[in-house]
């Protein structure tokens, strides 16, 4: 099953070469897909390019100030989710709503906001933005 564009774009620009392979094949197959996800809550520093990695100053770090903080960088209302959350998992989703329900709760999610140029990560040890 072929990977749905965003969540290839998005693992191609800011996944390191090492990893980036396993990670497409893993995330293309339904009964594997659960490999990566699992693991989102806790991800390993050395899976992001780190060129890519962006912190969140302190009064961005809720809900509206990510909202705030993506659509100034040029993302839309909707975005294409990776979460450990099997509800929320390989969905289009309404983004501000989608913060709403993720951001402090310690679920592990990328959030492809612009496909290979901008995406969210929210995990157990924080949050931060992946910008090319």
């Amino acid at each position: 099953m072929p990977l749905a564009a965003p969540e290839d774009l998005t693992i191609r620009a800011f996944v390191v070469r090492e990893r980036r392979e396993r990670f497409l094949e893993l995330l293309a197959k339904p009964k594997q897909r659960h490999k990566i996800t699992d693991s989102l809550a806790h991800p390993h520093p050395a899976w992001f390019d780190s060129r890519f990695v962006k912190q969140i100053t302190s009064s961005q770090r809720g809900a509206v100030g990510i909202a705030k903080l993506r659509r100034e960088k040029g993302a839309g209302p909707k975005c294409w989710v990776i979460s450990e959350d099997k509800s929320l998992d390989a969905r289009e989703m309404e983004l501000e709503p989608l913060l709403n329900q993720i951001v402090g709760y310690g679920m592990g999610a990328i959030l492809c906001c612009v496909p290979g140029r901008l995406a969210f990560v929210e995990s157990e040890d924080g949050r931060f933005i992946l910008e090319k």
